[in-house]
């Protein structure tokens, strides 16, 4: 087993290459104070090995370190989230106080969205 690819942040991209030259990526802006997370991505061949999530982690660092306050716009940080309630207090109002049935409805708007602007 080789070594863990590591998150490199250019930009306004944090990615992750892979030895076969592909690319994770999960794309971001900041403004006023807030962190957005707009789109994730990982190849086929690298899904469920925990990439994206690590692409969340680095920004969820990244946040706590600069202030900034996240907002969870792609599904799967709306999900990180769902999963990872520690890390719920670096999360920008509404989505901080959301409850976890209104995450996952929030994460289900964000799903629909997505597959429909990819269809």
């Amino acid at each position: 087993m080789g070594e863990e690819p590591e998150v490199i942040k250019r930009g306004m991209v944090y990615f992750i290459k892979f030895p076969d030259s592909s690319k994770a990526w999960l794309s971001f802006k900041v403004e006023d104070g807030k962190l957005y997370l707009i789109e994730t991505y990982t190849p086929p061949q690298h899904r469920g090995k925990g990439y994206a999530r690590k692409l969340v982690e680095a920004a969820v660092k990244d946040a706590r370190k600069e202030g900034l306050k996240i907002v969870p716009i792609c599904s799967y940080a709306v999900h990180y989230f769902i999963k990872n309630v520690g890390d719920r207090e670096v999360l920008a109002e509404p989505y901080a106080s959301m409850s976890d049935e209104e995450l996952r409805k929030y994460f289900e708007e964000r799903l629909q969205e997505e597959r429909s602007k990819h269809s």
